[in-house]
């Protein structure tokens, strides 16, 4: 898992609330498992038609799109089903961290084990990221995880929640096992120096 500490994007926005697991990533490729190349169905009935043939107005067709690291969407963003190949997908276009106002829990718990940062941020933030994106395409975000903020061209601070865990797990670029690995020195110690069995005393 790649690490994540600062990355620094023109942002891309897509403003409809609600979008659901099965948007993202339609159940009929639930069955693929090749990570790398998941781009290829993330939003595939709205990147698509039914022949196929990219649609030139949806927002990830655009030639803006590429190489963008930032997804500014609308609230309850990852609603539905649990799948990991939501995230996956998301990763393999090339996004690394998505703004919102909420994210759906199990959503948001798969994203943080794969190394996509959700950001959280209040609704009037959110609100005038949209204007500002729609004023000027080229706009770029900053997105610290260490600091925990998202700096606006303006230069404006804004924080965001993380836990810990989560939070040291992406700076590192492990996922919850290769944590607990880099552990095994610390865990070995303790083990080490705690008695196997604990002796016990009745009190009558």
């Amino acid at each position: 898992m790649e690490a994540f500490v600062k990355v620094s994007s023109r942002v891309i926005p897509l403003p409809n609330d609600n979008v659901d697991t099965d948007i993202i990533v339609p159940a009929r490729f639930l069955k693929v498992t090749d990570k790398a190349n998941m781009d290829k169905y993330l939003f595939r009935d709205w990147r698509f038609d039914a022949e196929g043939n990219p649609r030139p107005d949806f927002i990830l067709n655009q030639p803006r799109a590429r190489g963008a690291k930032i997804f500014l969407v609308g609230g309850n963003f990852g609603s539905g089903s649990s799948r990991e190949h939501a995230p996956w997908a998301l990763l393999a276009f090339g996004f690394r961290a998505l703004i919102s106002t909420s994210f759906a829990d199990i959503f948001r718990g798969n994203s943080l084990k794969n190394g996509l940062l959700p950001v959280v941020v209040p609704p009037e933030v959110h609100a005038e990221l949209f204007r500002m994106v729609e004023a000027d395409p080229a706009m770029e975000l900053a997105i610290d995880l260490s600091l925990q903020t998202v700096t606006l061209p303006d230069g404006r601070s804004v924080s965001f929640p993380i836990d810990n865990f989560s939070k040291q797990c992406l700076l590192g670029g492990v996922d919850q096992l290769g944590y607990l690995l880099k552990q095994e020195a610390h865990i070995r110690a303790y083990e080490e120096a705690h008695p196997p069995v604990v002796q016990t005393t009745k009190v009558s």
